[in-house]
């Protein structure tokens, strides 16, 4: 996945969550859409903490493509 593509599915997956967000201000959520919220927190995390670690490895003059999706329980952590 290159950065486009990151960046592709974190606009998608930002829409998904607006629309949950919107969804839960008028109506609430089902335990599904719960769930499928903290889904949606935690691949947002992953994917921007891989293209972070693109953006890493291409400025350390490293490959790029070699960067790693990280465990969800490692990101999920991560302080925004």
């Amino acid at each position: 996945m290159d950065d486009a593509e990151i960046l592709q599915r974190i606009d998608e997956l930002v829409d998904e969550e607006h629309k949950l967000l919107k969804k839960a201000e008028e109506e609430g959520l089902t335990d599904e859409e719960r769930v499928r919220m903290k889904e949606l927190e935690t691949r947002l995390d992953q994917c921007w903490d891989l293209l972070r670690q693109r953006r890493a490895r291409r400025h350390a003059h490293l490959n790029p493509d070699e960067a790693q999706p990280r465990d969800p329980r490692i990101v999920e952590h991560y302080l925004q």
